[in-house]
């Protein structure tokens, strides 16, 4: 049996992409008419996660009135939705100023278990989450990040003399490893995160790296992140295709 909650941070100000963050949070951004949160959320139920909380923040009151509409709320006192195939989405005030690490020590004090997922909800992935969870439970650290191919900046040519032979648009790197997002937590996490204004990705991750406490699981396959139009037009025309797949099996 897997993990069956999973986080996502939905709160920063997205300032990399104003184009669209000016007016509503970035996860909320449409990909083929449908927000990045949504898919984002689809992608865990298609692996039997049943719980989604999400770390709100910058103009959460869009993210609310979206399950508003498109959910049935099932708490007078929470923003707690329930939503497509039969998941529980709580979406939770993390502040608008709260840095990624202050949010994920917010979203633990929810969870009642001792493992979660965790990703960005500004990027989508087709990473396998019942393979990662087996990696994590072998090797048992505090966090397991997914580690993906960079986005290649540019296509390549294929030359005889100067005769171009061959034009591939590719859409990965095959050069290096960055963090994909798509984490499992230990709630043990919580105490390498010391206030709000921490970012995750600095102190937190560099100190669990140091004590062996941070491994990464390669993923080869299909990885999104979206900060500029570009991006987003390539991964609707991704979504369009169908190349993503998101199936458990």
């Amino acid at each position: 049996m897997g993990i069956e909650t999973a986080m996502i941070l939905a709160g920063g100000l997205g300032t990399r992409f104003k184009e669209y963050t000016k007016d509503i949070p970035k996860p909320m951004v449409n990909a083929n008419g449908v927000p990045l949160l949504v898919h984002i959320i689809n992608f865990y139920a298609t692996f039997d996660v049943k719980k989604i909380y999400v770390l709100a923040g910058y103009k959460k009151e869009i993210i609310y009135d979206y399950f508003n509409k498109n959910g049935t709320q099932i708490s007078q006192e929470e923003q707690i939705y329930s939503f497509e195939s039969d998941v529980i989405v709580h979406i939770i005030d993390t502040g608008d100023d709260t840095l990624t690490g202050g949010r994920i020590k917010k979203g633990l004090e929810y969870i009642e278990g001792n493992l979660t997922h965790l990703t960005y909800g500004d990027g989508i992935s087709n990473v396998d989450l019942g393979k990662l969870y087996e990696f994590h439970k072998i090797h048992n650290p505090i966090v397991t990040l997914t580690a993906v191919r960079p986005p290649a900046r540019f296509g390549s040519l294929e030359l005889k003399n100067e005769k171009v032979i061959a034009f591939n648009e590719k859409k990965q790197s095959n050069e290096g490893w960055i963090n994909g997002g798509f984490f499992i937590l230990n709630n043990k996490v919580k105490k390498y995160i010391e206030n709000d204004n921490q970012a995750f990705e600095k102190e937190p991750l560099t100190n669990l790296s140091n004590e062996g406490e941070l491994l990464a699981y390669k993923h080869h396959g299909l990885f999104r992140p979206v900060d500029t139009i570009r991006e987003l037009e390539i991964l609707e025309s991704e979504l369009k295709e169908n190349e993503f797949n998101f199936s458990n099996g």
